[in-house]
């Protein structure tokens, strides 16, 4: 869509109509008659989550703690809010939306650029537009999509215009800005974090989608239990929620919605897990007794579960550190650094694509040698700590760096360990009432076959043994 700039050119403008309210992009005319009803034709053939897209904060769903009376995004959206911010959050909870919603703000001009599209020309050249605007006093939001994906001198072309109050940028990311975003536009903006939706609020959705006349005016009976299969598939996704009810309403015969059609409609099988109840519980302890006995197999059933239920995947990768470190541990050490890189993918990329990323975890922490030794480990030192075995820290490994240090002793007779032709030398490192005591036992799993004796031997040179 290109939009008419105030020397007779044109701006490139990509909103590809996610900000016109219903009606307004028809080009019908107000009288009614053939006009109108085009228009009103046009409507019904958008998707389902576009028809639904909330008017007013009325009818936002979620989102409350960005909400409040009084708050930066709510005073942005009502028109009198100064401040230019970065939407952050998952997919289907509401940037758009709320993009949508300050477009519609008294006393400003809107423009939307995607990221995946404009470049610093169109950029510079909706700066320039706002500016001339500015002095007639007439201010501009410029919403960006994808803000992450714009590369740093796409970035940097805006930090003057936020810094001048030229535009109000509204930037829309799926990735932490604090790793996605230049510091200094960073700096200049408020990030404010969305949530992933509840299911309740999944479930408001969906009821209000089924009855609005905009949605499916009541003409169709979706039943509770598909009602529930369609907010565990959407895993807090507002939009993927609408889209798996479209399908399923456009492939029934009768107009009614049931669990066998859902699951013909969006190719997901119907699994029986809540996660908020027993079923939650129940399949993430298999999941992770079967990583600890071994059970590769079963492992990838439990995971494909969770998965195909819309487990959140974060809570997955959680589980997979976790699991790295007290059932693999020091047997394969490499574990837990594919545990965190799946995590990384989930972060970065997502669903679909961060299942084969799960997978690659799964796999290697079910077929890794075990060990139990690193949660022992702990477990015996915080046992002592608590038993109040946590004595004076030997004089000569106390801090130094200070005026004084040197009278009281501290620091003084502490051998430098590369200074020795091995790296390691006797000398007391822990309390006087703990010296001697083990807390790491390796097994003669995996790698700790190697690292076994080597602990036993550098426990000797220490100890002087």
């Amino acid at each position: 869509m290109a939009e008419l700039s105030d020397n007779g050119g044109t701006v490139d403008r990509v909103s590809e109509g996610l900000f016109d309210t219903p009606g307004e992009s028809s080009g019908g005319t107000e009288g009614g008659g053939a006009d109108f009803r085009m228009g009103e034709s046009a409507d019904r053939l958008a998707p389902l989550a576009v028809r639904m897209r909330p008017r007013s904060l009325d009818e936002v769903v979620g989102q409350r703690h960005l909400l409040g009376p009084g708050s930066p995004l709510r005073r942005l959206i009502d028109g009198s809010g100064a401040a230019s911010v970065l939407l952050y959050g998952p997919p289907g909870t509401g940037k758009t939306t709320l993009a949508s919603l300050i477009s519609q703000a008294t006393g400003r001009r809107f423009e939307a650029l995607s990221a995946l599209s404009a470049g610093v020309k169109e950029v510079r050249a909706v700066i320039d537009v706002a500016r001339r605007r500015l002095l007639a006093g007439e201010q501009t939001v410029l919403f960006i999509d994808e803000v992450h994906r714009f590369s740093k001198t796409q970035q940097d072309a805006l930090l003057a215009a936020v810094e001048n109050r030229v535009v109000l940028l509204v930037g829309a990311t799926t990735e932490n800005p604090s790793f996605s975003v230049v510091s200094p536009l960073l700096s200049r903006s408020l990030v404010l974090q969305l949530q992933s939706l509840s299911d309740n609020d999944i479930r408001e959705v969906l009821r209000r989608a089924t009855a609005d006349p905009r949605g499916l005016g009541g003409a169709y009976t979706i039943t509770e239990a598909a009602l529930d299969h369609i907010v565990r598939i959407a895993g807090g996704d507002a939009r993927r929620s609408l889209t798996a009810l479209e399908a399923s309403a456009e492939s029934s015969l009768d107009g009614t919605v049931d669990v066998d059609l859902v699951e013909a409609s969006v190719d997901k099988a119907a699994v029986r897990y809540d996660r908020a109840g027993d079923q939650h519980y129940d399949v993430i302890s298999a999941f992770i007794k079967s990583l600890r006995g071994s059970d590769v197999d079963a492992a990838l059933h439990y995971l494909a579960r969770m998965i195909s239920a819309g487990e959140d995947p974060r809570f997955i990768a959680r589980r997979l550190m976790i699991q790295a470190s007290e059932e693999v541990g020091m047997a394969d050490p490499t574990a837990l650094q594919t545990a965190v890189a799946a995590a990384q993918v989930v972060q970065l990329v997502g669903m679909p694509e961060a299942q084969l990323a799960l997978t690659h975890a799964t796999i290697h922490i079910a077929t890794a040698p075990k060990s139990g030794a690193v949660p022992a480990a702990i477990g015996a030192a915080l046992a002592d700590i608590r038993a109040g075995k946590a004595g004076a820290v030997p004089p000569h490994l106390r801090d130094g760096h200070y005026a004084g240090a040197a009278a009281l002793g501290n620091a003084q007779g502490y051998r430098y360990p590369h200074d020795h032709p091995d790296g390691v030398l006797p000398q007391q490192y822990p309390p006087d009432e703990l010296v001697g005591t083990d807390y790491y036992r390796p097994t003669d799993h995996g790698y700790e076959r190697e690292v076994g004796p080597r602990v036993t031997k550098l426990r000797r040179i220490v100890r002087g043994k």
